[in-house]
């Protein structure tokens, strides 16, 4: 995967924060880049609030993709395990890649600071899934 480039919009009155709560799905990964850059990759599971979009929507959560670039936000992420539940800020950004010879883009997250709330359980996401069956 090669990056292509990132859009900025440099207005004054312009605001992109985010701040989201939720489990952390699977162990957070490291990726190095083509470029070089090396990111700490995780997925966070957000619990769905009801909402006129959502009323009618059996779908009970969002996954959300997150990014920590930064070394100290690096440091944090990946100190993060698959069902820890955690506090991310940071802001929404669209990468540009190429797979193979096609141009892609997704939206995810850039981590700029985040907590953990509670660790998870021991076993993680797996001790969950045996209890429910």
């Amino acid at each position: 995967m090669e990056v292509i480039g990132v859009e900025q919009a440099e207005a004054p009155d312009a605001l992109n924060e985010v701040t989201l709560r939720g489990r952390v799905s699977g162990e957070p990964q490291q990726r190095e880049l083509p470029s070089g850059s090396v990111l700490i990759g995780f997925r966070l599971v957000l619990a769905r609030e009801r909402t006129p979009m959502t009323a009618a929507s059996k779908q009970s959560s969002d996954w959300i993709e997150c990014a920590a670039w930064g070394a100290r936000v690096r440091k944090q992420a990946q100190s993060w395990h698959d069902g820890d539940q955690v506090e991310v800020r940071g802001a929404l950004r669209r990468r540009f890649f190429r797979v193979g010879e096609q141009g892609r883009s997704s939206v995810e997250v850039e981590m700029l600071s985040g907590r953990l709330v509670r660790r998870a359980a021991a076993g993680g996401r797996e001790s969950m899934r045996a209890a429910t069956g």
